[in-house]
């Protein structure tokens, strides 16, 4: 009975929740920002970070070191806004590299291009749950192909708040809810911008998608017709 009593939550004198033979804990926050490329979702992170900042607390922002494109120490935005980062290629490590002391007096952590950390599910649940931090994730949630892309959607049931942004689509200008590569590469991991990428709406998508393959598929018959014409030439001399 004693081990089963010890389990329960009782509510304490100002109406907050404390287990039984545990410390009182502040609960922490998750939010979570997605969308296509370019939809605005590093502004809006950098937005939330720096409005948490001016109200007194303490922040840091933290982004992949597979993101090179526009710098190595700063998140930035496809418009050029900047904030100073940790580059890192996980997240558990970040806790040590910070500092122990450092990392107790933060009240809220930013992850920009959260698609790219495996451990994002684990690091949420630690920083929120455990450390009662409050974690505001942006990233991609789905790939090229709108296939799910990293640990991003895992994170979704943890979320207090889930912000889905548009773009506008390139080829009409409509809300665009895709990604769209222009180039043939198949690799799910190709970090680029508008020159390999662009935001469309789903017509679009669909029909780009097809342009693309008959473009393959076109290609492929000329290769093919190319190496025929090759193998035949000895026969013609």
């Amino acid at each position: 009975m004693e081990s089963l009593r010890n389990s329960f939550s009782f509510t304490s004198t100002d109406g907050g929740a404390v287990s039984a033979g545990s410390p009182h804990r502040v609960a922490g926050e998750v939010h979570v920002i997605i969308g296509p490329m370019f939809a605005g979702k590093t502004t809006a992170l950098l937005r939330r970070i720096k409005a948490e900042s001016s109200s007194g607390r303490n922040v840091v922002m933290i982004k992949s070191s597979k993101d090179t494109r526009y710098a190595i120490d700063s998140v930035v935005t496809h418009d050029g806004a900047k904030f100073p980062c940790w580059t890192l290629p996980d997240l558990s490590s970040f806790r040590q590299k910070f500092g122990e002391d450092a990392y107790n007096k933060l009240d809220v952590i930013g992850v920009d291009e959260a698609q790219f950390f495996d451990d994002l599910y684990d690091f949420c649940c630690d920083v929120a749950d455990k450390d009662g931090k409050i974690i505001i994730v942006a990233g991609l949630d789905g790939d090229y192909l709108r296939r799910r892309f990293g640990s991003v959607l895992d994170v979704v049931p943890l979320a207090d708040t889930v912000t889905k942004l548009t773009a506008r689509c390139e080829l009409c200008g409509k809300r665009a809810f895709f990604t769209l590569r222009k180039t043939e590469e198949t690799r799910t991991e190709l970090i680029a911008g508008a020159d390999v990428y662009m935001p469309v709406c789903r017509h679009h998508y669909a029909n780009g998608q097809e342009v693309i393959q008959s473009s393959k598929n076109i290609l492929g018959s000329r290769a093919l017709r190319t190496s025929s014409n090759l193998e035949a030439l000895p026969s013609l001399i």
